[in-house]
């Protein structure tokens, strides 16, 4: 494990493997560096990059200091790239590719820019659901993790509620409850103005520069695929491939050799 300080004395940690071209893998809602998905991409794009796989504040070995902001993220992430050379690409999942997207319009070194299926909501939808944001910052605020990663699965999500009280019988739930302080902060990744049907604007993500491939699954929802399409039309330098066979919970085996063709090309 390495660790570098961010700007506002955080200690982000992460670890490294492989040779090549540095990507910086970016964990959705609720992950963090040692879950199965990241790890397992980050051995399969070890083959051909030098992937660098961390936990964004507050997550696993990261800590952070209070208050919040997205550009504290934002900072963490240019803080890596620093220790690791003062270039990298980044790949986002879910939220965490609004994420990748914010820090690569902040002009950080993001050479390229890849994201999965980054939830912004331009159709309408009943999900989230309006008070979503509002009640997420309670239940964080009362410390209560379990009521939090519930009001993320039903109201964000829309996972049926009987799905939701069997996961909270598995060792999965615990795990989540670790990291569900951090919810909040993907909400302000992805900002509440992109989650209830407007379009997303060209002109917001125009400092996006890097070239940047956009991927969704062919079995996601249609409003994930939605998204992702209107997401690749807005970004300057942006193409948009779909996966045979994959969903949101995408099959990392599927994803690595197109990500790594991307990266290493």
């Amino acid at each position: 494990m390495e660790t570098v300080t961010s700007k506002d004395g955080s200690r982000i940690a992460y670890d490294r493997i492989g040779e090549g071209p540095k990507v910086i893998l970016v964990a959705g809602a609720l992950g963090s560096r040692d879950f199965k998905q990241m790890s397992q991409l980050a051995e399969l794009l070890a083959e051909r990059c030098t992937v660098i796989n961390y936990d964004r504040r507050g997550r696993g070995d990261s800590t952070e200091v209070k208050p919040f902001s997205i550009e504290r993220e934002v900072e963490d992430l240019a803080a890596v790239i620093e220790a690791e050379g003062g270039s990298a690409s980044l790949w986002g999942w879910s939220s965490g590719g609004a994420l990748a997207l914010r820090a690569s319009a902040a002009g950080i070194g993001v050479e390229r820019l890849s994201v999965y299926e980054v939830p912004f909501i331009v159709t309408e939808s009943e999900r989230p659901t309006r008070d979503y944001g509002e009640r997420l910052d309670a239940l964080v605020a009362a410390d209560d993790r379990s009521g939090a990663v519930k009001h993320f699965m039903r109201n964000a999500i829309g996972i049926p509620a009987p799905f939701v009280a069997a996961m909270r019988l598995t060792p999965m739930w615990k795990r989540m409850k670790a990291t569900a302080h951090t919810l909040p902060y993907d909400w302000a990744a992805l900002g509440a103005e992109h989650m209830y049907g407007a379009p997303l604007q060209a002109g917001e993500w125009a400092g996006v520069k890097a070239q940047t491939l956009v991927v969704c699954g062919e079995k996601s929802p249609e409003l994930l695929r939605a998204g992702s399409q209107a997401l690749a039309e807005a970004l300057p330098n942006a193409e948009l491939r779909e996966l045979a066979g994959v969903s949101h919970n995408v099959k990392m085996n599927v994803l690595a050799p197109v990500l790594a063709e991307f990266f290493a090309d």
